[in-house]
């Protein structure tokens, strides 16, 4: 990740896009040849060519196999250059001579000729960019030159489209980072865009040993993939034509597009390493980032043992926002990272479009699916292929299930769609293994882990992702019948899917054992199939011998999820400078939804069932509405402080977070972690039964009408009564802090923690906080 519903009302964001839906594969032939769209690296033009013409036509002459007698030139055959949009041609091609081009170097792609039907995209619908409203909200400022958002991550591929620096201002006088250079990294490569970038690496050396040049690059060059999609995430400026194969086609954006970038390259083949990102945290603060967009973490260590936590403590005493992912490990509950309350934890969510598919067994049940596959061989839908599932039990996954590479026998799956258990592997090797082994196709089965939830991938044979239910009924199916058949089909670009958003199966879920008063994570965002920027040196697969390459690709994961924040938060910022980190994260966390778009609870893509807090924290990020919250929970440094006083931590181990100043504990929160002025409200019963009331205490700040009046309603819980006092409160001036109390009052001490919602309404805002109450069982 993420009204009519405030889904629709929603979603503001980043790849504005026209989204090309399937309609039906048109051939265009004549005689023999078809008309096939190539996709070709323009930086992989050799030296001699002086235009792209020249060079395609160079690459169609050497796989034609006969020139017509008028003298034919490979130049004939292209109807069409592509330069703007992606680089490539159009050409007529017999199959044989397509196949041919395929193998060629600087050849991406050759597809076939289909046709399409446009449709927006949905990532900037989805969360408000495009409506009207929203243009005087989000309208173009000054200001949005001036916030400059830090992405901690494999650094950045300063070619791509999305790094075009073009109608921004100079840099601000007040930036003071630098580029560094380094093997395939110049100072020209950075912009009024990309206005820092470094590398970090000296403890990744230490402990791995020096790094293979080889290999990598040892500069910000990113070979990954995966920092120049965040960054472009954040603040990729607009791109029209961006797709990956024809997929999610449209105008792609970041968050804040008019925001700059400063690229910190910390993660390297082996990993990240703490004291490489902590050198960073505290250099991107000295070179005056504003927002620090961090999709990496590391398990669950305390505070003082967290070396993050720690710099980004130091990272907020200085004013600056820091946005971290939640993590990969859902649906597991306690799978979370990054729980720091000054860390603005993120989760993912799904969108409303997909990449639906569709497997047809030859008993003509068909199956939903997803997919991304787009190549040259395509299986027929009115034929049925042979299927097979080499795993022994279609409930329970075992290692010949999972197809892992050498597991595959040709003898048994050559000319065969196989089905491959999720798991162990990443997904796109799976179908790899199959194509090496003679298949034709693969059908990719969920198991219990990730549910009902589907993510879509750029496979390498065609190939079809299944859920948990379905997947055991094919497998069934292929284990029982003799002569199990099946086909698959991919059927393109869909919008409005509901319902959505949904939390993603992977989504890491909490409570927070650490300090179960603080609710993580904080909010939920887009995460699920996500276009954005891509590498030039990797594969869409990120398969070292998968030769394909584009210019932007589609990823899921919270590391998607946590950039959409880090941009939405540097737009608050620009509209906000005063603002403080807690109040942006307030704003967000206050005005996020719980509904999706059919009205109901959100759900949760492991099961279908209604999510809690501790799967999606305050809800789904609705960037118009937190520009304007009404008013803000405000937390500064010495708060955080005053927390960390209550977490048994001893003056030593406190001291790692005064950096910046000499803070001493005042005990300001009565002891209770709960009393952290926290949006989201959390009261903790001891195992103590005697104890059968509890009072926590918020403040708030006046950031709407000078002159407004909230009147609080609370959902009903069953194991406690609760009292809010005031039960009014009435603003007279901007800025005005007002406070208010909640009373906890056990009837019945319940076994698991009950979910509910403190909301304050006025005739033009509604602040919203998730209430969580806890029985620890008793001694």
């Amino acid at each position: 990740m993420t009204n009519k519903n405030p889904l629709q009302k929603c979603f503001l964001f980043i790849i504005l896009s026209i989204n090309l839906i399937f309609l039906q594969a048109e051939t265009v032939q004549i005689s023999d040849k078809k008309t096939y769209v190539v996709h070709m690296d323009r930086s992989a033009m050799p030296s001699p060519y002086t235009n792209q013409l020249q060079w395609y036509s160079s690459k169609i002459n050497s796989v034609t196999q006969r020139k017509s007698q008028e003298g034919e030139e490979g130049s004939d055959r292209i109807l069409y250059t592509y330069q703007t949009a992606f680089h490539g041609l159009a050409a007529q091609l017999t199959e044989e001579e397509a196949e041919k081009l395929e193998e060629e170097d600087g050849v991406v792609a050759v597809i076939p000729e289909t046709r399409y039907e446009l449709h927006t995209t949905r990532s900037p619908t989805f969360l408000g960019l495009e409506r009207q409203e929203s243009e005087r909200v989000w309208a173009e400022r000054v200001t949005d030159h001036d916030v400059v958002v830090g992405v901690l991550d494999t650094g950045i591929w300063p070619e791509s489209e999305s790094f075009n620096d073009t109608g921004m201002s100079p840099v601000p006088s007040t930036w003071r980072g630098t580029c560094e250079t380094g093997k395939g990294f110049l100072k020209r490569n950075c912009n009024r865009k990309i206005v820092g970038a470094r590398v970090f690496y000296r403890g990744y050396e230490a402990a791995t040993g020096k790094i293979d040049e080889e290999l990598e690059y040892k500069s910000p060059r990113d070979k990954d993939g995966h920092g120049t999609h965040t960054a472009a995430t954040v603040a990729g400026s607009p791109v029209k034509g961006a797709n990956l194969f024809g997929f999610a086609y449209g105008t792609a954006r970041g968050m804040s597009p008019k925001a700059r970038v400063a690229a910190y390259k910390v993660c390297w083949v082996g990993g990240c390493f703490s004291s490489d990102i902590l050198s960073a945290v505290d250099q991107a603060v000295a070179d005056g980032v504003q927002v620090l967009s961090i999709s990496l973490g590391g398990g669950i260590s305390t505070y003082s043992r967290d070396s993050l936590s720690i710099a980004t403590f130091g990272a907020m005493e200085m004013g600056v926002f820091v946005s971290c992912s939640a993590g990969n490990g859902g649906p597991d509950p306690i799978s979370l990272t990054n729980v720091s309350p000054w860390i603005t934890t993120v989760g993912a969510s799904t969108m409303d479009r997909d990449f639906p598919a569709t497997v047809k067994l030859g008993t003509m049940r068909t199956f939903k699916g997803v997919s991304l596959y787009k190549g040259r061989a395509v299986l027929s839908k009115n034929k049925q292929y042979p299927l097979i599932y080499l795993g022994r039990n279609a409930s329970s996954p075992d290692p010949t299930s999972f197809c892992l590479d050498g597991a595959l026998d040709r003898r048994h799956v050559a000319g065969k769609i196989v089905i491959c258990d999720r798991g162990v592997s990443p997904r796109v090797q799976k179908g790899q293994v199959v194509k090496r082994a003679g298949g034709i196709g693969m059908i990719l089965t969920n198991t219990a882990t990730n549910g009902e939830e589907l993510v879509a991938d750029s496979h390498l044979l065609p190939a079809v992702a299944v859920g948990e239910k379905e997947g055991k009924l094919i497998k069934q199916y292929a284990m029982t019948s003799r002569k199990a058949t099946a086909t698959l089909e991919v059927l393109g670009t869909r919008i409005g899917i509901k319902p959505s958003p949904v939390v993603a199966a992977f989504s890491s879920r909490g409570p927070n054992f650490l300090s179960l008063e603080i609710l993580k994570p904080d909010l939920l965002a887009p995460g699920v199939n996500i276009l954005a920027a891509w590498t030039g040196d990797l594969a869409p697969s990120s398969l070292s011998s998968d030769p394909r390459r584009v210019k932007f690709n589609i990823l899921s994961g919270t590391s998607m999820s946590c950039p959409h924040v880090s941009g939405v938060a540097a737009l608050i910022r620009s509209r906000h400078p005063d603002w403080s980190p807690a109040a942006i994260k307030s704003a967000l966390m206050t005005t996020a939804y719980v509904h999706d778009n059919t009205l109901k609870p959100l759900t949760d893509a492991s099961g279908a069932a209604p999510s809690s807090p501790y799967d999606h924290g305050a809800g789904h990020i609705d960037p118009l509405k937190a520009i304007d919250p009404g008013f803000v929970y405000d937390i500064g440094p010495q708060d955080y402080f005053e927390f960390l006083c209550t977490q048994d931590l001893s003056p030593s181990q406190l001291k790692v977070f005064t950096k910046h100043s000499n803070r001493s504990c005042k005990h300001t929160l009565a002891k209770n972690p709960g009393n952290l002025n926290y949006p989201a409200i959390s009261a903790l019963f001891p195992e103590n039964t005697r104890v059968k009331s509890m009072t926590l205490r918020r403040t708030v700040t006046n950031v709407g009408p000078h002159i407004a009046s909230y009147k609080v309603s609370v959902s009903p819980f069953k194991g406690a009564s609760v009292t809010v006092l005031p039960k009014t409160l009435n603003f007279t001036t901007k800025h005005q802090k007002l406070s208010y109390t909640v009373t906890f009052t056990t009837r019945m001490r319940m076994k698991r923690p009950e979910f509910g919602g403190l909301v304050w309404k006025s005739t033009t805002h509604k602040v919203r906080s998730p209430v969580i109450i806890t029985w620890l069982p008793p001694l």
